[in-house]
């Protein structure tokens, strides 16, 4: 499944099909000149349609839309604690400065623990993931999350850590597992809103009982039509077309 899911990563990257378009028309040049003329062109308007961030944060949008955020005034009083799913952290290499964390674009992730942790310090934390690479990491992203919240300065005695899961689904079966956990017990769920929907629907699944608990907004109510980058444009379709693919493929496996 992981790799799987590591294939899915590729075919959902739009720069990838603009590099197929390219290369069919180079491959034809010279026996089919018309057909790669269109080929080139195609894969340039493509690359061209990718940085008008309104379509990408659209189907964002919608992701996003389907659970809110927890409120400041929301009781935590019920809860068993958190579940923290992991994809906040650098991979291991690039964590070489001793005493600092090195986090990614999806860092309230691990950030917003922090304050669930001020209004309920009895709150237990369990992060789950494991290895993000295909030929593993010396370091496991449990050891990294670790590292980030001894330094935050959260009581060891607060956190639980399952360290094998490379997959959603691998994050609710084996965080089920840890020695510990009652998942029958009412769980905050912390990931990505756009991830949301799929996690929700993977952790009930397997029996988990979770309240959603969406960070790391990446749209708002709207997209301003002006709004244009290439780089920006183009990890917004990424992230967009992985989860959609994703939640597919979870449905179609029984996942979620």
């Amino acid at each position: 499944m992981f790799v799987a899911a590591k294939l899915l990563a590729f075919v959902t990257q739009p720069l990838a099909w603009v590099t197929c378009l390219v290369l069919a028309s180079l491959l034809l040049h010279t026996v089919r000149p018309v057909l790669a003329r269109r080929l080139g062109w195609a894969g340039l308007a493509l690359l061209v349609v990718l940085g008008w961030e309104p379509l990408p944060e659209a189907l964002l949008r919608h992701f996003e839309a389907q659970y809110p955020p927890l409120t400041t005034d929301a009781s935590l009083s019920g809860y068993a604690g958190v579940v923290v799913l992991g994809g906040a952290l650098e991979s291991a290499y690039v964590w070489t400065a001793p005493g600092q964390s090195a986090l990614n674009d999806a860092a309230e992730r691990m950030t917003e623990v922090i304050p669930l942790l001020h209004r309920n310090p009895a709150l237990r934390v369990l992060f789950t993931g494991g290895s993000g690479e295909l030929f593993g990491d010396e370091l496991s992203e449990a050891d990294r999350a670790l590292a980030f919240f001894r330094g935050q300065g959260v009581p060891l005695s607060s956190l639980l850590f399952e360290s094998a899961s490379r997959t959603t689904y691998e994050n609710a079966l084996l965080g089920r597992a840890v020695p510990g956990v009652d998942a029958h017990r009412p769980w905050l769920l912390v990931t990505s809103a756009w991830h949301m929907p799929r996690a929700v629907a993977t952790f009930r699944r397997v029996g988990w009982n979770v309240t959603a608990c969406p960070v790391d907004f990446r749209t708002g109510h709207a997209t301003p039509w002006s709004h244009y980058g290439m780089d920006s444009g183009v990890t917004k379709w990424r992230i967009a077309l992985h989860e959609l693919v994703g939640l597919w493929a979870y449905h179609l496996t029984g996942r979620a």
